[in-house]
């Protein structure tokens, strides 16, 4: 290969090189609009960093994940998260985690997806059915990834895929949740649909979901807050 031809293969390498890093930085929050106008700024992607000469120890501590969640509630389970905006060392690093702990004979963390990070869920105790569901197959079909937990296994769900777990076993389950953001962000399927504010129309969920409106309403009812 001659000299000309090896620079002209560096000189490719480099635009290509170029171009790869010349895209967006992942956002870290739904959204974030733009001001001229400081008085209008409030948030910017990601959060402010203290003075590093400020920094302590603490910054990078956080204490509590032993602590068993209340999973006295309509679907028994209970999420501790642990994101940036309660362990603020973890600004800029692309991580977070929570602990998930789940009710004997069905305790649910219901389909949800984190439309910002992928998810590596580790089983502590019990055992637990998890799955995720993908985008639309080569076929139009949305496929089930699926599999039964036990102590000490590991599933991934990919990021901003619906996916869930429950809790099959007569004892309380309890697993950790790594995430791949500062602020992983969570849709739940079922509140986002039948509770947000102002309300879905009526029309539009009968029709998408094949339901008579009347039942429509009476679920739209049970997620009003």
């Amino acid at each position: 290969m001659t000299l000309s031809s090896i620079l002209a293969y560096l000189a490719v390498l480099a635009a290509a090189f170029y171009v790869v890093n010349a895209t967006d930085p992942n956002q870290l929050q739904d959204f974030c609009v733009a001001t001229n106008d400081p008085k209008e700024a409030l948030f910017v992607n990601g959060l402010f960093c203290k003075n590093p000469m400020d920094v302590k120890a603490e910054d990078f501590f956080f204490s509590g994940l032993d602590i068993a969640g209340d999973t006295k509630n309509r679907v028994g389970s209970n999420v501790t998260t642990v994101s940036v905006f309660e362990f603020p060392g973890l600004n800029t690093l692309g991580i977070s985690l929570a602990r998930i702990d789940y009710a004997p004979y069905g305790g649910l963390n219901t389909p949800h997806t984190h439309p910002r990070a992928t998810e590596l869920l580790t089983v502590l105790e019990g055992n637990l059915y998890v799955g995720f569901v993908t985008t639309n197959m080569p076929n139009g079909e949305n496929k089930l990834f699926a599999k039964v937990l036990k102590r000490g296994d590991v599933f991934i769900f990919p990021q901003g895929l619906i996916h869930f777990q429950i809790n099959i076993g007569k004892y309380p389950a309890v697993a950790l949740s790594s995430l791949s953001s500062q602020n992983p962000g969570v849709l739940s399927i079922a509140n986002a649909v039948f509770g947000a504010e102002p309300p879905i129309s009526v029309r539009v969920l009968s029709k998408a979901f094949q339901l008579d409106e009347k039942i429509v309403k009476n679920l739209q009812s049970k997620f009003d807050m």
